[in-house]
C-alpha cells in the first residue's frame, strides 16, 4: 500500500472517530437524538401489559421474545404530559447500563425522524439552564441544518437506579 492510500485511509479513520450516529426522534413536537450504539431495535407500539401502582413514566412491560421488557413514557419521565398513543408512536429498545450487567428498556417516543452523522465540533455543552429537561439527562446540543437537537445522555434518563427507586416510592 502507498503512503498516500495510507494517509487516506488514515484520514477516513480520523473523520468516522470524529462523529458518531444519533438517531432522532420526535416527542412532544421536539427532536431528540440518542446515540445509536445503545438501540438494539425499535417497535411499533403494542402488545403492552399495564402494571398498576407504578409512577406515570413506568407504562408498561412488553414480552420481547421471552423477556420482560419495562417500557418507559419519555415524555413522562421529563415531567411533561403522558404520550398519546397514535399510528406512529414506536417503542426503542435501548440497552442500559446496570453496574457490570445490562437491561433493556423500552422507550415511547412519538415517532421515529431518522439516523444521522453528527461531527464532535457540531456538538456544544449541555446548557446549564433554560432546558426544558433536567441538565444531567442531556449529553450534549447537536447542530443540525442550523438547528439545535438535544442529545440524550440515555444511561442517565434510564439510571436503573433511580427508576427503581421512583417505582418503590409509587408503590408505598
Amino acid at each position: 500500500m502507498n503512503v498516500s492510500a495510507q494517509l487516506k485511509n488514515k484520514q477516513v479513520v480520523e473523520v468516522q472517530e470524529d462523529q458518531q450516529q444519533y438517531l432522532t426522534f420526535v416527542l412532544g413536537g421536539e427532536t431528540y437524538a440518542m446515540g445509536i450504539l445503545t438501540i438494539k431495535e425499535i417497535i411499533e407500539y403494542g402488545n403492552i401489559t399495564e402494571i398498576p401502582r407504578m409512577p406515570d413514566f413506568i407504562r408498561s412491560v412488553i414480552n420481547l421474545r421471552g423477556a420482560v421488557v419495562p417500557v418507559i413514557d419519555l415524555a413522562a419521565r421529563f415531567g411533561k404530559r403522558v404520550t398519546n398513543i397514535t399510528r406512529r408512536t414506536c417503542i426503542v429498545i435501548v440497552e442500559v447500563a446496570n453496574g457490570e450487567e445490562t437491561q433493556d428498556i423500552g422507550v415511547m417516543v412519538d415517532t421515529v425522524n431518522e439516523v444521522l452523522d453528527i461531527p464532535d465540533n457540531e456538538i456544544e455543552p449541555a446548557p446549564a439552564f433554560g432546558a426544558n429537561i433536567r441538565a444531567d439527562f442531556i449529553a450534549g446540543m447537536g447542530k443540525i441544518n442550523g438547528k439545535f437537537v438535544i442529545i440524550l445522555n440515555i444511561n442517565q434518563v434510564l439510571s436503573v437506579d433511580e427508576i427503581s427507586t421512583l417505582a418503590d416510592v409509587g408503590d408505598a
